[in-house]
């Protein structure tokens, strides 16, 4: 009976998580205190930022947007990723696979002082998604996309899924 019980809550939430857009597993996990950039708007030739990679160094390896620094996550250090950005005006868009983690590196930039610091909605899933390219480890365009679990790769709809 017990193990009956959990496996339909197991199933329900499962159910209950692949049924949320975007926009509201965004809110659910994110505090917004970020704001969000479009992945048009940073594709557009008039946007100039410094791009940080926040996810982990085996998902950069496989794909990650032209010219992204890999600062990741697990291992995020605020100090060694302050020395490569020249001001604290400049314009910093940080993604991930979808936006959440890239938001607690954000903070960390804001709270450091960066003014302009942005996360990318929808991450490196959405910029794939849009038709944008990435690039694999000796940059060069791929159709790779790591996918970082089964669950979230739900919202990854173009590219070759890759999970490790």
């Amino acid at each position: 009976m017990k193990r009956t019980i959990i496996y339909t809550f197991l199933f329900i939430s499962g159910f209950v998580f692949s049924q949320q857009t975007l926009p509201e597993v965004l809110k659910k996990h994110n505090n917004e205190d970020i704001p969000y950039i479009s992945v048009q708007e940073l594709a557009m030739p008039k946007t100039d930022a410094i791009l940080l990679d926040a996810r982990e160094l085996k998902e950069y390896e496989v794909s990650h947007l032209k010219d992204a620094l890999y600062v990741g996550y697990n291992e995020f250090n605020l100090e060694h990723t302050v020395k490569n950005l020249n001001n604290k005006d400049q314009m910093i868009v940080v993604y991930c696979s979808l936006g959440i983690r890239s938001e607690d590196i954000a903070e960390q930039l804001q709270n450091k002082g960066y003014t302009n610091v942005y996360n990318l909605f929808g991450g490196i899933f959405e910029w794939k998604n849009k038709g944008f390219t990435v690039y694999d480890n000796n940059n060069n365009p791929t159709e790779n996309v790591h996918a970082f679990s089964k669950e979230w790769s739900q919202w990854l709809l173009k590219g070759i899924k890759i999970y490790d």
